[in-house]
């Protein structure tokens, strides 16, 4: 019999049916059964550890999920070799830190077809870096509408790129993770409208809690709208930090019964990133009906 992994001991139960089939079978976008997840983005709070710190420091705040952001000291990129991505893989494996994925800047709405074709191009071969290092998906974007091109033309320029990298990713058992980010696009009707020509099954929308949810008709009405898109992963900065409404998203999402997960992505500089990590899981877990 094949001898678990400390990683695979710790979590077995909890990851069990959470991937997706190399076969392309989308089953389910979500990493385990029960409460919904907090993880960390390394975008500010681990952008300077390199990857046995990272996940040393997950492991003992109880963040054990990480999206890794491009371009951070963990070097997580797509010059790793084969066998560099192998360690990097067995790093997790042997943690009980999950690999969520893979946070890029690839996006696709320049007037210029050479530069959306190079971000296609390049989102495939990240794509391939986190099949390699045992994640299940990569973050990209829209960033714009530019204004000297019709809205519409962008639109569906956008979700034609995102129904491309999601067939490559299909093929490899990957979600693709469209953050809501941008000038215009992070407005959600133009996300919806994005969506609403999105074809490829395992190209799922991630939360960004931008204060363009809260445009009218509010946030319950447009959080309501674009759901159905929802994949496994969730974007906050700190909880307790600000005006957004951050206990009615966690009962919004409560009341879909979300169990994905929920990432840090932090804002603020605090003296002491270990303490902050742990304030903020309490925080979660209190706004989400969760045991400390």
């Amino acid at each position: 019999m094949k001898k678990l992994s400390r990683r695979d001991f710790i979590c077995q139960a909890a990851t069990a049916g959470a991937g997706i089939a190399a076969s392309g079978a989308l089953s389910g976008f979500y990493p385990a059964a029960g409460n919904m997840k907090f993880g960390l983005v390394t975008y500010q709070w681990g952008r300077d550890w390199d990857l046995p710190t990272l996940i040393a420091n997950c492991e003992k705040t109880g963040l054990l999920g990480v999206e890794l952001r491009t371009q951070h000291a963990h070097k997580v990129e797509s010059n790793l070799s084969r066998q560099q991505r192998s360690e990097v893989k067995k790093r997790f494996a042997d943690s009980p830190v999950t690999c969520i994925g893979y946070g890029s800047n690839f996006e696709y709405h320049s007037p210029d077809p050479a530069e959306v074709r190079k971000n296609i191009e390049q989102t495939k071969i990240y794509t391939q870096l986190c099949k390699d290092i045992g994640a299940s998906g990569i973050k990209i974007k829209p960033n714009d509408l530019p204004a000297s091109v019709p809205k519409e033309k962008t639109i569906a320029q956008i979700a034609a790129s995102f129904n491309e990298v999601g067939k490559f990713a299909r093929d490899l058992g990957q979600l693709v993770r469209v953050e809501v980010h941008g000038h215009l696009t992070q407005e959600i009707p133009n996300m919806k409208a994005i969506f609403e020509q999105v074809t490829e099954p395992n190209v799922k929308m991630c939360w960004n809690c931008n204060p363009e949810d809260l445009l009218p008709p509010g946030l319950e009405a447009n959080f309501n709208s674009v759901k159905k898109w929802f994949g496994d992963t969730v974007h906050v900065r700190e909880l307790n930090i600000g005006d957004y409404p951050y206990q009615q998203l966690m009962d919004l999402f409560r009341g879909m019964h979300y169990k994905g997960w929920i990432l840090l992505e932090a804002r603020t500089e605090p003296a002491d990133r270990i303490s902050a990590m742990k304030e903020q899981l309490a925080v979660f877990k209190k706004m989400t009906g969760q045991k400390s």
